[in-house]
């Protein structure tokens, strides 16, 4: 058991004792050679997980030694010493989020300018192939001037390591944890996301939206309770509303989350469009037949920075895409000029069927050029190869036989990089789609998202959350 006055490495003394965690113990201590307080971080000292903290911990200083951010708490060496190694840091003087929150809640741009830092600190990470997996306001340190530092990677799961979780172990904290976390998928940076978006509403709203009396309540909370809706957060609302959505591909990236957060920053309501860019007529899909287990064709250009065009070029477009159509090819058909939705069906080629007891659906023609409503079922990353996604795609088919898969790169509307399951309706708007997952049962109430399918990047902004009753979001399109 280490006392104030122990001396580590013959070089740090030991001075007070700062606090505690699963991970172990962190101390103020002086460095008796450079003349300078820092923070030690000793190893949990479990006879049961030594092996596995000490691995842990110094996975964390591999971690924060890659990242060289002012907003990440900046790493000096480690100290292999017995019975465990300790970590040498920057001590950051000030006070964590938690401390600060236990004397009230931020305002909206108080918590904007903050949730901007640390998501700073988090993209950094991301880039260098870290993803955090425990961000919460304990973990968040605020300097004097008000500027916060990211801390505590000690369960970061670093790209192109092996994951370390001992036996019946929850690994983070419950209340932060992106449902994806829980079940076990969330290889995806946008977890970490989800989690600031659980901080920023404790920030604002002065409460833990998902916290239960007992760890298992939260964690069946967080994977299926309805968030209660902000009352207190303004203009961060739409920011909270974003992120906290069950469904990682339907969350901003890290880039336009910045920029909402950018607003808010300044005093103004955030919108869903990228702030860069303005609304285009999206150009029709070409007939490319697109296989799913074939190697997938280059998306155009023009899919993904859409030009305005002539409506009669659309037209005439559009009029061949309708000729060369097959049941193996996206295509797209005529549809209502005043985007209302009432022509058209999404779709995308459909897999074979991956159990011998599951029908594959009938295909369902694709877009129109103005877009169409689907329900959003579930969604996994691209990186979880086409096996995963068919023995998913299986499942998803028990409950809901009609239901199918697309890529998201094929559709600026959606966020690039997943395999989106979704059933194709016809949904008049998002909250019919809705309507479709609660009144049937097919699937989780809180899992059904109605999106708007399109070639129209700025389209992403329509997303329709449940509750079907009361929904959230922006649930019609017109014009």
């Amino acid at each position: 058991m280490n006392a104030p006055g122990d001396l580590v490495d013959g070089r740090f003394e030991l001075v007070e004792r700062l606090g505690s965690g699963g991970m172990g113990t962190v101390w103020r201590a002086r460095d008796t050679v450079l003349h300078r307080e820092v923070a030690l971080k000793a190893v949990r000292s479990d006879a049961d997980t030594v092996g596995l903290m000490r691995e842990r911990v110094l996975r964390e200083a591999r971690a924060l030694a890659r990242l060289s951010h002012p907003h990440v708490v900046t790493i000096h060496q480690i100290v292999a010493a017995e019975p465990h190694p300790w970590i040498v840091m920057e001590l950051v003087p000030g006070s964590s989020l938690q401390q600060r929150l236990d004397q009230g809640p931020l305002t909206p741009v108080a918590a904007a300018r903050i949730g901007r830092q640390v998501l700073a600190a988090l993209r950094a990470a991301h880039a260098a192939g870290i993803q955090h997996r425990d961000v919460k306001p304990a973990n968040i340190l605020l300097r004097p001037d008000g500027n916060a530092v990211l801390t505590d990677f000690g369960i970061a799961a670093v790209q192109g390591t092996t994951g370390l979780t001992a036996t019946g172990e929850l690994v983070g904290s419950p209340e932060y944890m992106a449902p994806e976390r829980i079940r076990g998928h969330g290889d995806d940076p946008s977890a970490d996301l989800w989690s600031l978006g659980v901080v920023l509403y404790v920030c604002v709203e002065g409460v833990s939206p998902l916290r239960r009396p007992t760890t298992l309540a939260t964690l069946a909370a967080v994977l299926d309770d309805p968030l209660p809706p902000p009352t207190r957060s303004g203009p961060l609302t739409p920011v909270l509303e974003a992120l906290l959505v069950r469904d990682p591909s339907a969350r901003p990236d890290a880039a336009r989350l910045d920029a909402m957060l950018a607003e808010v920053e300044a005093g103004r309501t955030p919108h869903w469009a990228q702030p860069t860019m303005t609304a285009a007529t999206p150009h029709p899909l070409p007939p490319t037949p697109t296989r799913l287990d074939t190697p997938h064709p280059t998306v155009p250009q023009q899919l993904r920075e859409p030009r305005r065009r002539t409506p009669l070029l659309m037209a005439a477009t559009a009029a061949l895409a309708i000729t060369a159509a097959t049941t193996l090819t996206l295509v797209l058909r005529p549809g209502d000029t005043d985007g209302d939705n009432k022509a058209g069906t999404p779709t995308a080629p459909t897999a074979a069927t991956p159990a011998p007891t599951t029908a594959a659906p009938s295909p369902a023609p694709s877009p129109t050029p103005d877009g169409r409503w689907i329900a959003q079922l579930h969604s996994e990353p691209l990186s979880s190869g086409t096996a995963a996604r068919d023995r998913r795609l299986a499942t998803i088919r028990q409950s809901v036989p009609e239901a199918t898969v697309l890529r998201s790169d094929d559709y600026a509307s959606l966020r690039r990089g997943y395999w989106v399951f979704y059933a194709p309706g016809p949904f008049t708007d998002g909250r019919a789609a809705l309507t479709f997952c609660a009144e049937r049962g097919r699937t989780s109430a809180n899992a059904c998202i109605g999106r708007y399918l399109s070639t129209n990047a700025t389209d992403f902004a329509f997303q329709c959350r449940p509750p079907a009753t009361a929904p959230t979001g922006r649930c019609t399109r017109t014009g």
